[in-house]
């Protein structure tokens, strides 16, 4: 049997292998792919995507999982001249190279290839080029690649001299270890290749090697590969002229497969075992790479961290006021200084201040132990950066708020010692791992932060971070829907029968959908769809950016990962887990809207009010604030203003910042359910009962329920003696719920450890706890770890959360108008936030050329519309309007303003907007008028200025000084129709202005009605959150209730019946309604967009969302359907009653039937029909004041 060297002939190493991130280009998901590897009983694979190396660190450990030898490398483009030629060069194409790492080394070199293909090299495909190989090829083993590289491209065009050129070329770089490669998967063109290839190989003394270009697993997977093609080219398997890979040959063949295609070629076979054994690179994985903080200063950096916090211990702590009184703010380099000021402190002891520094001396000498001096110093230096330069910070994120060195630094802004945060579940000595340090600022202003920390540490130093979106359920489904050219509406069917549920897959919705699963059984079409769509589920689909995450590394990031550019942004070809792993800092730059608003609104003050507000220096006691809060005014408060955690805090009634702090942490789905509980003991402290009394200490703050994981580490600490490095291990294991080890802690706990005789926990037992009541304790505490919070997370958002509230209570104009800055564009919100000004009295005007701004803005206490809130209205065109009326006032009339229109070349569908939102309602002409005219006399101004030559007087010339100036447009004085310009608002501005298409019906809703639409949300996008806290609503219900219909859309049903969805609309809020086919047919005439109507239906509550189910739909037009009843007492009063309402009805004829009602007699006496009436609200108003509201009531036929 032929050997080589200890190894048999029938073994086999793929080494051109296309994982699932060939994005869009091959189907292998890495996880299968090293399974069938492991089937086929080959030892080693390689990974070689095209020109990237998304997937290489996952596909590493997986191979190691399976005890796999992984093989790292990749496909890359060689431009043929140059990789920095980029234009079109015909000369300079593209072809592919496979390159596979030996070594340390040829990672690297690998590194700095793919990389600068994308960051220098970048034309349609990342490209580098022969010279580029020649200096980075040491460690690398090359392969002459498929029918898409350069020597088969030369071939193929029957140029053999520059075929045998570039082979001579990569034999020169890569010396023995340049491999000719040879493929077979049954195409034609292949064969003429390969037979060239073997003649080089004689010729030139280059070896050969086979391989099969891998892009699925399994034979059968070639159809949904090619449908993958199609999703790749927006193409479909019908069309012609399309990719497509010929043939069905390109899966992982098992050896004896290979052996047998390629008989006769045992040497190049077994080639691929030679180069698997050459290649014995392992990553390093744990061995953390911080960066270095920039220092421009002699000091140890561990020494310049030290002074730092003792610089803002004694600032930030009454304790040392006296420290501060004398020293101030010392130089960081006054040597001198600082050793008076330690010696001081050192001096004057006290109980408060030994606590101080106790923890600022272990937090700090823990931090240097652990090797993160640079990480603080790096964090505080650009939240130093962000305070400087105005930048609004956020007061920490995460379990950061629980360290006091980042307190006394300002890199968070919530007193640990104060709250009782706890340093160790941020920084851990027993659980080594990268502190994670997440940092809040103004959205708008973040990317300053980003560029400062670039600058300071280098471009090639700092990056964005990749991440990956895959095809998830649905998307699949409509994706190879498209490609199999299925008709979209037989695949948008199929797609909506996914459940929208979190982890939800295709082999899931068949479980959890029987009627998905009965059709997936009985029709052949749709179960290709489905099992096409099942094999390229969940596959990478394109690349995006991380929305927070920045990488800072020691060095230029190409020496350590493959980078790649997008927009310009260095961007990692790693994800953030894998990027941890192999060491990098990774940081979190967020930005958060909330931050934005207060520093609007802040700046707001300061103009309107001539206020400086310091956020910093507020009262966080303030009885007004939580009065408010508990009265359930929570609208634009951070984190409190969903329904669900409006109803809490009216139930709470919250008394300090622990109570939002709670508020915060119970608020989610688990620890929910400890509402009530923490409600009812906080009214009544005295009803609080604890298992044991040292329990009390630790819960009193959340009377005496368990509420924070750092409760739970605090029990384990001080009921039984953990550390506290040791109890956050033991948090994580309950969390976990990792039954065995939970066992072995909860005998520990209860029990203590002793080792070699020696105390390492004392245990409940040995601290005078009882048994049973420490058994107990510690079942409390397994039940709430998997869901209790971070406190320090809670604690900081908590701080957030009372500023927002505290500008609300005593700013609201200027809060509520950056709240609107902050959401425009977002209907539902300004909708929202429109109408909680009106409960508080805060008047909005509309806009309006000669009061709006570009935002939102405030006067005195009122707020003016924004110009850019409408539809059409530029940045542009509103600072060109505000411009003028600032530097010459506001315009006289319609026709200044048109000129500055003109002048300004400020568009027609500009205007147009202008026009329909009321803007130009100051003039006192009709918007009909105005739309019907508007062009006509733009024409006209148009045309004049063309006309008029230079240093002549014009109108033109007019608008900028002229007292006299006042020519006017001869307007055919059209009336307004009021519901027109109302949808001409909703169009231009997405909501009613002037009033609502409903406001003349007001009066009808109010007797008619039976539910309000306010009753179910104050905020429509959390409807969910109110639903899970309101269980009482959740039991169906009839229901009749008026509005306006919107957002119509009709589907055709499998038993091609059409039904139809839309939106029930009053002035605030909607709700969804369904018709189905049968009550459709019945009423479709009235279901039109714009329509206002009467509902008469079944309201449907779930856990996930609100809608009625309609049985009958009444126009508010159709006056038979509704009918009048006036209620009396007695047969005595109707007559006397009647006859005072006889002349009113008289003045309201119309076709509405009026009914007396005598509640004695518990009869109804139908007027005379010459009686009926038209309903309409004046009439309504008349009746309710003479006979009152409960009365009059209006009854559906």
């Amino acid at each position: 049997m032929l050997k080589w060297g200890y190894v048999f002939m029938n073994e086999f190493v793929h080494l051109h292998v296309h994982s699932e991130f060939s994005l869009l280009d091959s189907s292998c998901k890495i996880r299968n792919l090293v399974e069938r590897t492991k089937e086929l009983g080959m030892k080693s694979i390689a990974i070689t995507d095209h020109g990237v190396m998304y997937g290489c660190i996952e596909f590493y450990k997986i191979c190691k999982m399976y005890d796999i030898k992984p093989i790292i490398g990749c496909e890359i483009y060689v431009a043929n001249k140059s990789m920095n030629i980029k234009n079109v060069d015909r000369e300079n194409f593209t072809s592919h190279l496979v390159l596979l790492v030996k070594n340390d080394v040829g990672y690297k070199n690998l590194l700095k290839i793919v990389s600068s293909s994308f960051i220098d090299g970048f034309y349609y495909k990342p490209r580098v080029d022969v010279e580029f190989l020649k200096a980075h090829s040491e460690g690398l083993i090359a392969l002459s690649a498929c029918l898409s590289g350069g020597i088969s491209k030369f071939i193929l065009k029957d140029d053999l001299i520059g075929g045998e050129n570039l082979l001579k070329t990569y034999k020169d770089i890569f010396k023995e270890d340049f491999y000719l490669e040879l493929q077979n998967h049954g195409i034609e063109k292949q064969l003429k290749v390969n037979k060239c290839l073997v003649e080089f190989s004689k010729k030139f003394n280059v070896p050969l090697v086979v391989t099969n270009d891998v892009h699925y697993i399994n034979k059968e997977d070639a159809e949904a590969h090619d449908v993958l093609i199609c999703i790749q080219t927006v193409s479909n398997i019908d069309e012609k002229n399309r990719m497509k890979y010929e043939g069905e040959e390109f899966y992982l063949k098992s050896p004896d497969e290979m052996y047998s295609l390629f008989e006769g070629y045992e040497e190049a076979l077994l080639n691929t075992v030679k180069i698997s054994e050459q290649c014995n690179f392992e990553y390093k994985f744990g061995e953390n790479k911080p960066p270095k903080y920039i220092m421009d200063i002699s000091l140890h950096p561990f020494e310049y961290l030290k002074r730092l916090c003792f610089n803002g211990m004694i600032y930030k702590y009454k304790e040392f006021l006296d420290e501060y009184k004398e020293f101030g703010e010392i130089d960081i380099l006054d040597e001198n200084s600082f050793e008076k000021l330690f010696s001081k402190i050192n001096s004057s002891l006290n109980k408060e201040k030994e606590i101080l520094l106790n923890r600022i001396n272990y937090e700090l000498n823990l931090i240097n132990s652990m090797g993160f001096v640079d990480y603080f110093l790096i964090v505080w230096d650009f939240i130093k950066f962000s305070n400087e330069n105005e930048i609004p910070t956020g007061p920490g994120r995460g379990s950061v708020a629980g360290s006091l060195v980042a307190y006394v630094l300002n890199i968070t802004k919530i007193d640990p010692i104060k709250y009782g945060l706890i340093f160790e579940r941020f920084l851990n000595p027993e659980r080594i791992s990268m502190p994670d340090i997440d940092s809040d600022f103004c959205y708008e202003r973040r990317e300053e932060v980003i560029e400062y920390v670039k600058n300071k540490y280098g471009t090639q130093n700092v990056s964005h971070i990749i991440t990956f979106g895959t095809m998830a359920p649905k998307a699949c489904i409509r994706d190879v829907g498209r490609a199999m050219n299925y008709p979209y509406g037989e695949v948008d069917k199929i797609a909506k029968m996914i459940p929208n549920m979190l982890n939800i897959t295709i082999d899931l919705a068949l479980l959890y959908n029987q009627e998905l699963n009965s059709i997936y059984n009985q029709d052949d079409r749709i179960k290709k769809l489905i099992d096409v769509s099942k094999k390229l589920e969940g596959l990478p689909r394109h690349t995006s950016i991380h929305a927070a995450g920045i990488i800072i590394s020691p060095e230029n990031l190409v020496n350590l990962i493959p980078m790649q550019k997008s927009d310009n942004m260095l961007v990692t070809q790693f994800p953030m887990s894998n990027l941890e792993e192999v060491g990098l800092l990774k940081m979190d730059f967020l930005g958060l809207r909330t931050l934005t608003v207060i520093n609007d609104c802040v700046k707001t003050i300061e103009k309107n009010k001539g206020e400086k507000v310091n956020l910093d220096r507020i009262d966080f006691e303030d009885e007004n604030v939580f009065s408010m809060l508990s009265e359930g005014k929570t609208c634009g408060v951070f984190q409190l203003e969903s329904s669900g955690m409006t109803n809490f805090m009216k139930g709470l009634k919250p008394s300090s910042l622990e109570d939002i702090i709670a508020g915060i942490s119970l608020y989610r789905p688990g620890p929910m359910d400890e509402i009530p509980n923490y409600i009812k003991n906080k009214n009544f402290p005295n009803h609080i009962k604890y298992l044991t009394k040292e329990l009390e200490e630790i819960l009193n703050v959340t009377y005496g329920v368990i509420v924070y994981q750092e409760q739970v580490m605090e029990i384990v600490q001080k009921l039984s003696g953990y550390s506290l490095a040791r109890s956050d291990l033991v948090r994580r294991v309950m969390a976990k719920k990792k039954h065995d080890q939970m066992e072995l802690e909860r005998k520990n706990f209860v029990y203590g450890v002793f080792l070699e005789g020696k105390e390492e926990i004392k245990g409940c037992v040995n601290n005078g706890i009882k048994e049973e009541v420490a058994h107990k304790i510690f079942d409390q505490m397994v039940q709430f770890a998997s869901y209790a919070f971070n406190k320090s997370h809670a604690a900081a958002y908590a701080v957030i959360a009372y500023e927002t509230a505290y500008l609300m209570k005593y700013y609201k104009s200027e809060f509520l108008c950056s709240l609107l800055n902050s959401v425009v564009g977002n209907v539902n919100k300004v909708c929202e936030y429109i109408k909680f000004g009106e409960s508080v009295d805060v008047k909005i005007y509309p806009p309006c050329v000669n009061n709006s701004y570009r935002k939102f803005v405030v006067k005195g206490e009122d707020i003016y519309f924004g110009l850019s809130a409408i539809k059409s209205v530029g940045d542009n065109a509103c600072e060109k309007i505000v411009y003028y009326r600032e530097k010459n006032g506001k315009f006289k009339d319609e026709m200044e303003f048109f000129k500055v229109c003109v002048k300004n070349s400020i568009n027609r569908k500009s205007v147009e907007s202008l026009i329909k939102a009321g803007a130009l309602n100051t003039f006192k002409i009709s918007r009909k008028d105005l739309l019907s005219n508007f062009e006509k006399i733009l024409d006209g101004m148009v045309i004049e200025l063309k006309n008029n030559i230079d240093g002549q007087m014009n109108m033109f010339g007019l608008i900028e000084n002229s007292e006299n100036y006042n020519v006017r447009y001869n307007y055919e004085n059209l009336k307004d129709d009021l519901n027109k310009n109302l949808f001409y608002e909703k169009e231009v501005i997405g909501l009613y202005i002037s009033g609502h298409p409903i406001d003349k019906y007001s009066e009808i809703f109010n007797k008619v009605n039976t539910h309000f639409l306010e009753e179910f949300f104050n905020d429509l996008g959390n409807q969910q959150e109110y639903l899970i806290n309101n269980e009482k609503f959740l039991k169906d219900e009839s229901i009749i209730i008026g509005g306006v219909i919107n957002d119509l859309k009709k589907i055709l049903t499998k038993n091609n019946s059409i039904m139809c969805f839309f939106n029930l609309e009053d002035k605030y809020f909607s709700i969804e309604c369904v018709v189905f086919p049968r009550i459709y047919e019945k009423i479709s005439y009235l279901i039109n967009n714009d329509n206002i109507v009467i509902i008469k239906g079944v309201l449907k509550r779930d856990s996930e969302e609100v809608k009625i189910l309609v049985n009958d739909i009444i126009s508010i037009e159709d006056e038979e359907k509704l009918s009048l009843y006036i209620c009396f007492e007695n047969f005595e009063n109707m007559n006397l009653g009647f006859e005072k309402v006889k002349d009113i009805i008289s003045m309201n004829k119309g076709k509405s039937k009026v009914f007396l009602y005598c509640y004695n007699e518990k009869k109804s006496f139908r007027i005379n029909e010459n009686y009926n009436v038209k309903l309409t609200n004046k009439f309504i108003f008349e009746l309710n004041k003479i006979f009152l509201q409960k009365n009059v009531k209006i009854v559906i036929k």
